[in-house]
C-alpha cells in the first residue's frame, strides 16, 4: 500500500494532530505518575480517541516502581501482548491488570 501524497497545509495539519495526541498522552501519564488520576481512571479512559491509543506497556512503565523490565514482565504474567492498547483490552485483562496494579 502506497504512502499517501499529502499537500503542504494537509501535512502540516496531520503534524499538529500527531503533537497534540502525544502532549495529551503525556499529561495523562503525567496525572497518573503524581497521583491525580488512578490506573483505574486511566484505563476508564479506553474510549477516548488519544488515550485509547496509549501501549499497555507503556501505561504500566509509567507507574512509580515499574520499569521496562518489571512491565515485560507484568504483560507476559497476565497474557497481553506486547503491542496492546488500551482500547484494545479485554474485559478480563483489564480485571487482572486492576487486580495487580490497583
Amino acid at each position: 500500500m502506497a504512502i499517501p501524497q499529502l499537500s503542504p497545509e494537509a501535512r502540516a495539519e496531520a503534524l499538529e494532530k500527531a503533537k497534540a495526541a502525544r502532549i495529551r498522552r503525556a499529561e495523562v501519564r503525567d496525572d497518573l505518575k503524581s497521583g491525580k488520576l488512578t490506573i483505574e481512571q486511566v484505563l476508564d479512559m479506553k474510549e477516548d480517541p488519544v488515550v485509547g491509543r496509549m501501549k499497555v506497556a507503556t501505561l504500566i512503565e509509567t507507574m512509580p516502581g515499574y520499569g521496562k523490565a518489571k512491565a515485560e514482565k507484568v504483560m507476559r504474567e497476565l497474557q497481553i501482548a506486547e503491542s496492546r492498547r488500551l482500547r484494545g483490552l479485554g474485559e478480563r485483562q483489564r480485571t487482572a491488570l486492576l487486580e495487580r496494579l490497583g
